[in-house]
């Protein structure tokens, strides 16, 4: 039977984030149900129990389904017209032909009317049992809808789609099958490591037995077993450890108050990814908490918005340290159910997730991210972090002027950590060093190479080689600049056709083992002869093959 006391429980829950007008309206669509038998109304509680469950914690934001395992055809059927009714949730219902028995239906029980005029239906839309079954399940594993798939026996064995992860279970399953059926929402995907069981038969308490009675049979390993289900209470218990683990990161702080402080902590990339780490268990398990009834009856409401109010804060600080330190984080992995759970919950202000961070060459709106960051040091950290990735990831382009820069920033970062400049000076030069990179300029490059971008890169190259061997420097930048523009010469001669590159030309041995030679002939002749360069054989191979690299970069 259905009480009142689980009912409006159930409704104070579900209509948390709802306006009063919403709530009137749904208080409503409850009160049409008092005049029918208790099982039925068992069932549309259920239904809506289940379309508010799955629109809480999976729909939109994630591509999880769901599976609900009725105990009859007609029954299955009913749970799709009270979904349906509601309208939150999409479903189809997937069972035997007419004259199979399923589920729980007795050998001499006849078809209802709504069961044949169902399987009609199917039949007029699909054309036979084998085409209604292929169809249904393709659009439940490849399609948006449905989020929710009805069955009796159909699926719960043999059946393997990882984004089927709650099992709705309002019949009797006992022994293999009730294995089974945990096992088809229990497949790992990413974004899930488990899957849900939301029990309103009370199967679960035939789960101990059925573990019993298979852990001896060969396709059930007893190891395998322990742990197969988990009361949701007993992850719940945890959460309260989890959001202790959390703070402790910022133990040290004494003013926790100060947003500046929290990012500072944080600059040391080890406490970073342990932050990451144990803000999405924390997460991911307030998630579950709030997902389930009893938390809300068992933890104070004061409690229960403090979590809120402590995710909402770490998860801005979140979005602010990969950004102001350039994280590459996967920020896909939980993405979607953090937002889910912000949507859901948090209402109260806009919380922004992780995006692919702005590169520094989208100078327009990487700007306006700089100028919405707070204070001058925070505005530094994220230019001289999001300097530092552009550089790492265009190094091979031009190895000596990126490893140039590189190493102004490593120097501008560790005077301001050790104090020697302002957080003004540490902005102004951080600032100059991205500029500098991103117009690709560097004041020690010889004119003669304003209008050779490539041949910029084989001096650098060159002059790095020679500038131990070399002590005049002016000399060593004349000879490098005279060896870049040959080098270069000789390797558009080999790489270009009509001034377009030649197909593959990177990796056809015959023009780069030709290349090496010519190279090294130069080197020989016009450099270590000519001017009695220290140049060993060795030497001189690095040199044409560094420049022969960075050509496969840069003529492509």
């Amino acid at each position: 039977e259905v009480n009142a006391s689980p009912i409006d429980t159930f409704f104070e829950m579900v209509s948390e984030p709802l306006t009063e007008y919403q709530k009137a309206d749904i208080k409503k669509k409850f009160a049409r149900y008092d005049h029918l038998n208790s099982a039925e109304q068992k069932m549309r509680m259920i239904a809506w129990d289940i379309s508010y469950h799955f629109r809480n914690n999976w729909q939109g934001k994630t591509p999880f389904k769901g599976q609900l395992v009725c105990d009859k055809k007609i029954n299955a059927i009913k749970y799709k017209e009270y979904l349906d009714e509601i309208g939150i949730v999409t479903s189809e219902v997937l069972i035997s032909p007419i004259d199979e028995r399923e589920g729980e239906e007795s050998a001499y029980e006849k078809s209802s009317e709504k069961v044949n005029q169902f399987w009609k239906r199917m039949m007029d839309e699909h054309g036979n049992a084998r085409s209604y079954e292929k169809n249904i399940i393709n659009r439940f594993k490849n399609q948006k809808d449905p989020e929710i798939i009805i069955v009796v026996d159909k699926l719960l064995t043999g059946f393997d789609e990882p984004k089927n992860t709650v099992l709705y279970l309002t019949r009797n399953l006992l022994g293999h099958k009730l294995l089974q059926a945990i096992a088809r929402v229990n497949r790992i995907y990413p974004d899930k490591d488990f899957g849900y069981i939301i029990d309103y038969y009370g199967v679960i308490e035939n789960l101990d037995d059925a573990l019993q009675m298979y852990s001896s049979f060969e396709d059930f390993d007893e190891e395998d077993l322990v742990g197969t289900l988990t009361n949701i209470s007993e992850e719940i218990k945890k959460l309260p450890q989890k959001h202790s683990d959390l703070w402790d990161i910022f133990k040290t702080i004494a003013n926790k108050r100060d947003a500046e402080a929290y990012q500072q902590l944080l600059k040391d990339e080890a406490i970073r990814v342990l932050f990451y780490d144990k803000l999405a268990a924390f997460a991911k398990s307030l998630k579950l908490a709030l997902s389930s009834i009893q938390f809300h009856k068992d933890v104070e409401e004061k409690t229960i918005n403090r979590y809120k109010e402590d995710l909402t804060m770490f998860l801005k600080l979140r979005l602010a340290v990969v950004e102001r330190y350039s994280d590459e984080i996967d920020y896909k992995q939980y993405e979607g159910q953090i937002q889910k759970l912000i949507d859901t919950h948090i209402t109260t202000e806009k919380i922004e997730t992780i995006t692919e961070l702005v590169n520094i060459f989208d100078k327009d709106k990487f700007q306006q991210e700089v100028e919405n960051t707070t204070g001058k040091a925070a505005k530094a950290d994220k230019i001289a972090s999001r300097t530092a990735k552009h550089i790492t990831e265009k190094m091979d382009e031009d190895p000596a002027f990126y490893k140039k820069f590189s190493q102004m920033l490593k120097e501008t970062i560790a005077d301001y950590e050790a104090k020697r400049i302002s957080e003004a000076q540490y902005l102004s030069r951080v600032q100059d060093i991205m500029n500098n990179v991103l117009a690709h300029t560097d004041n020690d490059i010889p004119e003669q190479l304003n209008e050779r971008d490539v041949a910029k890169a084989f001096y650098g190259l060159t002059f790095e080689a020679l500038s131990e061997k070399i002590q005049d420097d002016a000399v060593c930048k004349e000879i490098a600049t005279q060896a870049a523009l040959q080098i270069d010469d000789l390797i558009q001669a080999s790489v270009l056709e009509n001034g377009k590159p030649i197909v593959d030309w990177q990796y056809k041995t015959n023009i780069t083992g030709k290349l090496i030679i010519e190279i090294g002939d130069y080197l020989i002749d016009e450099l270590r002869d000519k001017y009695n360069v220290d140049l060993s054989f060795k030497d001189m191979d690095k040199i044409a093959e560094d420049c022969i690299e960075v050509a496969k970069i840069r003529y492509k």
